[in-house]
């Protein structure tokens, strides 16, 4: 799977979609919060106040999408300081890709290089 992933990131640019920033948001960490709240000079709290809410599974997401730091350029605002998920999205690199096989399977909906290195698996598997 690794080398299925490094293939496709060759040859996407992620900058030409960002459909990930478009249509969903990630979960922030406390880590995540605190990280971006100190790059705001912000104090976790207000971060939270400002920008996240709590989702039904009881985790910190953005107040809405698209992601308010996403630019018109498609370039991410805080990209030095991106939340986790964001900096591991879409999750095709993982050593135990199988353990999150229907997280894939929403991210090949998202992302068009997710979807390609699945297609390029199955491809592989039916050798």
């Amino acid at each position: 799977m690794q080398e299925l992933h490094e293939e496709e990131f060759k040859r996407t640019d992620c900058l030409e979609c960002a459909n990930c920033c478009k249509t969903t948001g990630p979960l922030f960490t406390d880590k995540d919060i605190e990280r971006i709240a100190k790059s705001f000079k912000l104090k976790p709290q207000q971060f939270i106040e400002q920008y996240l809410r709590i989702d039904e599974d009881n985790d910190y997401v953005l107040q809405s999408v698209p992601c308010v730091f996403l630019g018109a350029d498609n370039y991410c605002s805080i990209y030095d300081v991106r939340p986790k998920a964001c900096r591991e999205f879409p999750h095709t690199d993982r050593k135990k890709f199988q353990q999150i096989s229907n997280l894939t399977l929403k991210n090949v909906a998202i992302c068009p290089a997710a979807f390609n290195i699945v297609e390029e698996m199955k491809k592989r598997i039916k050798v």
